[in-house]
């Protein structure tokens, strides 16, 4: 209410100035004219003034920083995907019993344009995601997700995902199993009944489809953007088993 009161004074003050200005100009000249002229010129030009401030440079300066902030998010993207991401990745679709059906649309490469990644992105709505939940290492896998949970806390604290919801819906699906297996003990993870087996299975399988649809969004992104990274991205590709893989993606030493 008091910065309320504050603008209406101030505009009020403004206003009574302006006035005082005009008739001092007309007490001098004698030209009430002249000062008609220029102030029906002048309202007239802050329309336009409005038109290019607000609908045009206003735009462009959002337009601007919404690229900024998500410029940031992308390098966050990016950490997430060296850190944890790919592993997760890697060692979930080597457990998917059909991946053959859709790895060949994974090997991204040079040559995609806008219209193969739009492709990629409908053959995947209507692919099965399955991780054969029997050849888990549950210990292992449970053991990798605790000892990055400091990581995916410091990146849900991050404002910056606010703007990418897909992203922060994946970093949840991740806690959230980080969270399961970390609930267990590793006697407990051996002897799990089989409704557990069931639904931890649909939590790795949450995770497993968004992990996808998550890294060929960062693909296309840096394709578009980072040439060099994107090279590097191709190399480390987790569908391509022609690349450099890991012999265990969840082991820390490698």
């Amino acid at each position: 209410m008091k910065i309320l009161n504050r603008k209406i004074l101030l505009g009020s003050l403004l206003i009574a100035l302006s006035g005082l200005f005009y008739l001092i100009h007309y007490v001098i000249f004698k030209d009430a004219h002249h000062i008609f002229i220029y102030m029906i010129g002048d309202i007239a030009f802050v329309f336009v003034e409005v038109f290019m401030v607000t609908l045009i440079i206003h735009e462009l300066m959002k337009e601007r920083d919404k690229r900024i902030r998500m410029e940031k998010l992308n390098m966050v993207i990016g950490a997430f995907f060296s850190e944890t991401g790919t592993k997760l990745l890697t060692y979930f679709s080597d457990l998917d019993p059909k991946l053959d059906k859709i790895r060949d649309d994974l090997i991204v490469n040079d040559n995609w344009s806008k219209q193969d990644f739009q492709r990629v992105y409908q053959s995947l709505k209507y692919y099965v995601h399955e991780v054969d939940i029997h050849k888990v290492d549950i210990d292992s896998l449970r053991n990798f997700l605790i000892g990055q949970k400091d990581f995916f806390l410091r990146l849900l604290e991050n404002p910056s995902l606010l703007e990418h919801e897909s992203f922060t819906e994946l970093l949840r699906a991740i806690f959230h199993l980080t969270e399961e297996l970390a609930l267990a003990g590793r006697k407990d993870l051996l002897n799990l009944p089989a409704v557990n087996y069931e639904h931890l299975s649909g939590d790795i399988k949450r995770a497993y489809s968004l992990l996808i649809y998550q890294w060929l969004d960062y693909m296309k992104y840096l394709k578009n953007n980072y040439p060099y990274l994107f090279s590097l991205a191709m190399r480390t590709n987790p569908f391509d088993q022609k690349c450099q893989r890991l012999e265990n993606p969840l082991s820390e030493e490698e």
